[in-house]
């Protein structure tokens, strides 16, 4: 897991409409940078529909939201369509970035056992570095507590 300080790790990744993003694209931004396993399943749901609900208010405070999961462009097109997502969700099909960001490695799942996305978050500050860092997250509350914690530290 990053640590606050750390450089975030710049990235590029296509959206859910195939554009390119970079977090270089959002300097001297703070960026919730929100790691999550896979499009509409339950937990990853809440955990979007709960930053889509409080979006206004990350908007408000200047805060840019990026989702980032090893699906298809096409699910997280499905995804964003079917919840109404005001935020980029960006593909990492073969999980660098996450693995970046120690967000990707092994998982156990009902006896089996394969690669994937682990529910991290990294705050990302204006000068690049990781402001706050949430790992293995529970999804309901969990954006609250971002804009919660931007307010305690003057964000």
């Amino acid at each position: 897991m990053l640590s606050v300080g750390d450089e975030a790790p710049d990235f590029e990744l296509p959206d859910q409409n195939g554009q390119t993003v970079s977090l270089s694209d959002f300097e001297g931004e703070y960026v919730v940078v929100y790691f999550y396993p896979r499009a509409n399943t339950p937990g990853c749901t809440t955990e979007a529909c709960e930053f889509r609900d409080d979006y206004d208010e990350f908007e408000a405070r200047g805060v840019t939201v990026l989702g980032v999961s090893d699906d298809p462009i096409s699910d997280l097109e499905a995804f964003e369509d079917e919840h109404d997502l005001p935020f980029p969700l960006l593909s990492d099909e073969d999980g660098a970035v996450a693995s970046a960001y120690d967000s990707y490695g092994e998982k156990n799942m009902f006896g089996n056992t394969f690669d994937g996305v682990f529910r991290n978050t990294y705050v990302v500050a204006p000068d690049g570095t990781v402001a706050f860092a949430y790992e293995n997250v529970s999804p309901e509350g969990h954006a609250e507590q971002i804009l919660t914690d931007l307010d305690d530290h003057g964000a």
